[in-house]
């Protein structure tokens, strides 16, 4: 089944404010695994456009664009600039953000795990293929959250997709790079199925969205992008990640995708120190 059709309740700029969640829209993320969030980061929107443009005019090392060799325009990305991007670090710690994660993760805290930037150029025929995120990640557990928050219109037909359901299937799947080869050597393990050949077998979400919407998905949720066919518009993308009081850290030997190393913890133990900052409840003596 096929729809896009989401959960457009459009709580106000102060109820978002507050971090208070719907409860249908906590119920519909826990199983759907992907829910939109309108208008909930509005007044984020021209910070998180400023910390962009100042990602892409000094790129980390992490950051990597696809240029197609169709000669179409490229697809950027970047992540973990949190600490170095005032913008993105503001965002991080004084946002709705970590309140909102901590609700729709019904999580006593939420930990701040790592941000992604996300610039689709008008009329770039790179696609986002079929993945999710958690095998790519140095962490286990349930309560997981990302929110892609767009900075700019994003039609339908340009947009997410998310197979509804996908994070309840107790299936993990084979971490690829994006240029289709494997993110760790020597890995059986399965597969993404061909989403893409099997639409109409699967339960896609996508939504329009307005600058300042967002959609919170899970961890496990599989999703994928087609190239942006617009001419005109860029298709800017800030995605926060956040995880729950169960996060522990899983070991992969700095492989991961981010390739987070030097962390001192060791496999199985709470997920914890200064690159992951728990930011609700907000701690004891910050602003």
């Amino acid at each position: 089944m096929n729809t896009s059709v989401g959960h457009d309740r459009p709580a106000t700029g102060g109820e978002w404010g507050a971090g208070r969640v719907p409860a249908g829209v906590v119920d519909e993320f826990r199983t759907r695994g992907a829910v939109v969030l309108r208008r909930a980061f509005r007044d984020w929107v021209e910070p998180l456009r400023a910390g962009v443009a100042a990602v892409m005019a000094d790129p980390s090392p992490f950051e990597r664009t696809v240029r197609p060799a169709d000669g179409s325009p490229s697809f950027f990305q970047d992540y973990c600039n949190w600490d170095r991007i005032e913008e993105f670090r503001r965002f991080v710690f004084e946002s709705p953000a970590g309140a909102i994660a901590a609700a729709l993760m019904r999580s006593a805290h939420a930990r701040f795990f790592h941000e992604h930037v996300l610039v689709k150029e008008p009329g770039t025929t790179v696609e986002t293929p079929w993945h999710h995120d958690q095998p790519y990640y140095c962490m286990a557990g349930d309560k997981t959250v990302s929110l892609w928050i767009a900075l700019d219109p994003v039609a339908r037909e340009t947009s997410v997709e998310y197979v509804g359901g996908s994070h309840r299937w107790g299936r993990t799947f084979r971490p690829m790079r994006f240029n289709g080869t494997d993110l760790f050597a020597d890995d059986r393990s399965e597969r993404v199925p061909d989403i893409s050949a099997r639409r109409g077998d699967f339960d896609l979400a996508g939504w329009e969205m307005e600058p300042g919407d967002a959609v919170a998905f899970s961890f496990l949720t599989l999703h994928g992008a087609p190239g942006n066919v617009s001419e005109t518009v860029r298709r800017r993308a800030f995605t926060a990640r956040f995880v729950g009081d169960d996060a522990v850290f899983r070991d992969l030997g700095g492989l991961g995708s981010p390739p987070f190393r030097g962390l001192g913890l060791e496999d199985g133990e709470p997920l914890s120190g200064p690159a992951f900052p728990v930011v609700y409840p907000a701690p004891a003596g910050s602003a």
